[in-house]
């Protein structure tokens, strides 16, 4: 694992007992107690994740609202200063870049953070549609990111320093928080991939170690654990949070992903893919994404082909046993035909067709 890339709050991983795996080129950790106990204290306490590989991409420059209104699908032109924004990037064809969070720094001044598998990619995309007056900077290196999530994250993170938290409503950020004990200050934004309460942190690179300490301590007697990998998975697919690769990809559109809400078809302003998405918008796609809930004994995975009689109607792009329910569940995308809830459709999983039925999403919504 020697040639694998380490975050900088790699050291602290050994002493929490980290089981670490290859995550896209890095050396991450998939779990630390165990899944299904990181899952539940994330959900019932605070959970801490290390989530430094993510990209970071700067636009700054006086047309640079104006170059991102045409390069992503949500509506820039409405972000206020220190207010974050859920976006999608697409091909022509309506395919799916990436999708990512926007925060507006300032005018002209735009932070863009990106899936890690998808930062390099992401910017070539964008240093190919530069305009003049924009200027396009991959500062991934520069961040370390860490996300506090859980009912108990506010009371946790407020202990370390002097700003209010609670003025931070969600999808908006705070500039230049200060922690207790750690060098570099902040931005710290209400948001999340768990579908928790909670706060992702980005701070200079050479703190991030000791704000990871200083959260861990502050949050002991609370009962804050470290999250790995595959919590975070469990976690973001219980509340239908999308997951570059398996509910978006290059093949298949933020419309028929669900993410629909964060494709503003109506502005004046074109972006790429606007036709395509405007048409599935109007007309509605052809596929769907939905849930499926496991009647027969089987854990509908990635990849697996979903049938009606011997029809091979969509595929599923997520699936585990959710632990908060404690059922099999999974996202598919299917033929809108077949999409409707209570519908009973097989899901091939290996040599068996196994029964499953189309059920609401998301599996879980904090109370």
């Amino acid at each position: 694992m020697a040639d694998l890339k380490r975050t900088p709050i790699f050291p602290e991983y050994e002493k929490w007992g980290a089981k670490t795996v290859d995550f896209g080129g890095w050396d991450l950790p998939v779990q630390f107690s165990g899944i299904k106990e990181e899952h539940h204290a994330t959900r019932e306490k605070a959970g801490l994740f290390d989530v430094s590989h993510m990209g970071e991409i700067e636009v700054t420059g006086e047309s640079s609202e104006a170059f991102l209104q045409k390069m992503v699908t949500n509506n820039v032109t409405k972000l206020n200063i220190n207010q974050a924004q859920y976006t999608a990037m697409c091909y022509p064809d309506g395919g799916t870049v990436d999708d990512f969070l926007v925060y507006k720094r300032d005018d002209n001044d735009y932070l863009l953070v990106v899936n890690a598998a998808n930062t390099e990619k992401d910017y070539d995309w964008l240093k190919e549609h530069q305009i003049d007056g924009v200027s396009i900077e991959n500062v991934s290196d520069q961040y370390a990111q860490l996300a506090l999530q859980g009912p108990l994250a506010e009371s946790i993170l407020q202990k370390l320093t002097d700003d209010d938290l609670s003025e931070i409503k969600f999808f908006r950020f705070k500039d230049d928080v200060s922690f207790t004990g750690v060098n570099h200050t902040a931005i710290v934004s209400r948001t999340g991939y768990t579908g928790e309460d909670g706060f992702e942190i980005y701070i200079d690179q050479s703190s991030g170690r000791a704000l990871w300490q200083a959260i861990m301590e502050a949050g002991e007697p609370e009962g804050l654990q470290p999250i790995g990998l595959g919590a975070r998975d469990t976690l973001r697919f219980e509340a239908n949070l999308a997951l570059y690769g398996q509910e978006l990809s290059k093949d298949i559109t933020p419309v028929e992903a669900g993410i629909g809400f964060a494709v503003k078809v109506k502005t004046e302003d074109d972006f790429i893919g606007k036709d395509v998405l405007a048409k599935q918008k109007q007309d509605g796609p052809g596929r769907r994404l939905v849930g499926v809930e496991m009647l027969d004994k089987g854990i509908p995975r990635h990849g697996y082909d979903v049938l009606v009689g011997d029809e091979v109607i969509g595929f599923v792009t997520s699936g585990t046993q959710s632990p908060t329910l404690d059922k099999n569940v999974g996202l598919a995308l299917i033929d809108v035909n077949h999409a409707e809830e209570g519908n009973v459709v097989s899901v091939q999983v290996r040599k068996r067709q196994l029964e499953a039925k189309i059920v609401p999403t998301p599996f879980y919504k904090r109370g």
